[in-house]
């Protein structure tokens, strides 16, 4: 259960070192964090600073919080994530999210590098996530739950807002984005899915599949945050193609979507 003084406490320490309150939020994947450096008069602040957050060891994450303009618009980024897969409980894994919104943030880009489970979808792409399929047995909400911050029992039936999902969609249409659209799946971690996982994934409704996103996307739910999520199809899941997975592949593939992730990303800001 997240604690209402831990997330005052960080963000009474964050607001010692800005003025400024953001109103969009966005968790940057795997090698996405780039996005982060194109914010204007921009406050970096180290995770390992801030009261009660927890620091990623991932490949691709630099662990800070950064916090500028874009687009006319104040935004908060998390420049890489907590992964449950290291070992952080979901509390840790969230709270990030918590204390965005206690700083003013209403509506949240969660980002992601994942495998294409849909055999139609290509290494490269980006997709635009319509659902999710949550493969872990476990849940952020799971415990005692804080009146203050949201309602015991949550409506899932629109954890990705429509109206920001067509804000999306038509950014794309105008810069002539390859979007697929999906439902993607959240596995635990670190190990990448066998075969026969994925094809039970594909059997489940899957187009995706990914070690994070969800969590923060059900906090953000909980706080009456709009949120919409957009993974970065990095490689074809594990089976389709008869070659070995690493996470090379994944930033490398990041790497080379990066503009075009800049470009989209930073348009749908200006529009929401």
């Amino acid at each position: 259960m997240h604690k209402t003084n831990e997330i005052l406490e960080a963000k009474a320490y964050i607001e010692k070192h800005t003025k400024v309150t953001p109103t969009i939020g966005i968790i940057l994947g795997s090698g996405l964090g780039p996005f982060a450096d194109t914010l204007e008069d921009a406050v970096h602040i180290p995770y390992d600073e801030i009261p009660h957050f927890a620091k990623s060891a991932a490949v691709g994450h630099a662990n800070e919080l950064v916090i500028g303009t874009i687009a006319g618009k104040t935004v908060v980024a998390m420049k890489g994530r907590f992964h449950y897969y290291e070992g952080f409980t979901l509390d840790q894994v969230t709270f990030p999210v918590r204390v965005m919104k206690a700083l003013g943030m209403e509506k949240m880009i969660v980002t992601n590098a994942c495998g294409a489970v849909n055999t139609d979808f290509s290494p490269g792409d980006l997709m635009l996530i319509t659902d999710h399929i949550n493969l872990t047995a476990n849940n952020p909400l799971m415990g005692p739950n804080n009146d203050e911050l949201g309602v015991r029992f949550l409506d899932v039936s629109e954890v990705y807002s429509k109206q920001l999902r067509s804000v999306v969609s038509d950014v794309a249409k105008d810069q002539n984005v390859t979007l697929q659209e999906g439902v993607y799946a959240w596995w635990t971690g670190p190990t990448y899915e066998t075969p026969a996982e994925i094809r039970m994934i594909r059997t489940l409704g899957a187009d995706a599949v990914g070690m994070s996103t969800v969590p923060e996307a059900l906090i953000a739910r909980h706080a009456g945050i709009e949120t919409v999520g957009i993974s970065c199809l990095t490689n074809m899941a594990c089976g389709i193609l008869d070659q070995p997975l690493n996470h090379e592949e994944v930033i490398e593939t990041a790497e080379r979507v990066k503009s075009t992730f800049l470009k989209l990303v930073t348009e749908v800001i200006a529009r929401f």
